[in-house]
């Protein structure tokens, strides 16, 4: 137990640079030694030396190599998803997008199809899922990649007979109506600063989308109209300083779109319904 507090420490200090030092030193020391992370925190194994793959792991992470592609598994909502080099890392800030739509299916007939725009790894779609156990689900992403990480989660979660996923040019050749959409586009700016290790690890097309972050919500616009069943809601995820733009382009034709906040208290989706 001492060797691995030592070994918790030290590792920390290697990664100070990071925000989260000691939480990715828990992380990459939970994967080592092949356990869950609560496990470690509060019955951690006896042991008198550390994992050599501990120290490898902290030296990928030095080299500013996010924690998920690291140890291959991403927490989101209430499901552990797998991802790897060339797919979106599944975020917190995303789970704003679920929780809207808990909020509004509360109390009434819980949706029945979903549609999940940007899938990557399936974060979205699964976690809707996994929540409504009779709904149904189509995940469309551009990334063969991105889809053999959804199809192997969605066998792993025991969810894969419910959902459908394909390779597609957003919703080009999708039908609707769906009770419940959900979109986390590309929408950084093109120029825009990120943090360390995203944009030298992570897939760029999952990431920037033009001067102004809004190229993929121009495309998206005219579409929601069409797929939206009535009654449904549409959740589409934003960056924090878009809210006013995003909300202008997409509520149209009929539906009505307001903004909801991350738990940071950020703008972060738009949330689309019928007037």
């Amino acid at each position: 137990m001492k060797a691995i507090s030592r070994a918790l420490a030290d590792g920390a200090r290697l990664l100070k640079a990071s925000d989260t030092a000691r939480l990715d030193a828990e992380l990459l020391m939970a994967e080592a030694l092949n356990i869950a992370r609560d496990r470690l925190l509060l019955s951690p194994p006896e042991r008198k030396t550390v994992p050599k793959r501990f120290w490898a792991m902290v030296e990928r992470r030095q080299a500013g190599e996010p924690v998920a592609y690291i140890t291959g598994r991403r927490a989101f909502w209430n499901i552990e998803l797998h991802v790897g080099p060339g797919v979106l890392i599944p975020r917190p800030d995303s789970e704003v997008l679920i929780a809207s739509a808990l909020e509004h299916f509360e109390g009434i007939a819980a949706p029945g199809c979903i549609l999940d725009l940007g899938t990557g790894p399936g974060t979205l779609l699964l976690a809707a899922l996994d929540l409504w156990p009779k709904a149904d689900g189509i995940g469309i992403d551009s990334s063969r990649r991105a889809l053999s990480y959804a199809a192997a989660n969605a066998r792993r979660l025991g969810l894969d007979s419910r959902a459908d996923f394909r390779l597609g040019d957003w919703a080009e050749g999708v039908d609707g109506p769906f009770d419940l959409i959900l979109c986390n586009p590309p929408y950084v700016a093109t120029d825009a600063e990120l943090g360390p290790g995203v944009a030298e690890f992570e897939p760029p097309e999952a990431l920037f989308a033009g001067p102004e972050g809004l190229d993929n919500l121009r495309r998206l616009a005219p579409e929601f109209p069409r797929l939206l069943a009535k009654g449904g809601i549409a959740a589409v995820e934003i960056g924090p300083d878009q809210a006013a733009g995003a909300a202008d382009l997409l509520a149209i034709d009929g539906l009505s779109g307001r903004v909801a906040q991350d738990l940071a208290g950020r703008p972060r989706a738009i949330l689309l319904t019928w007037v």
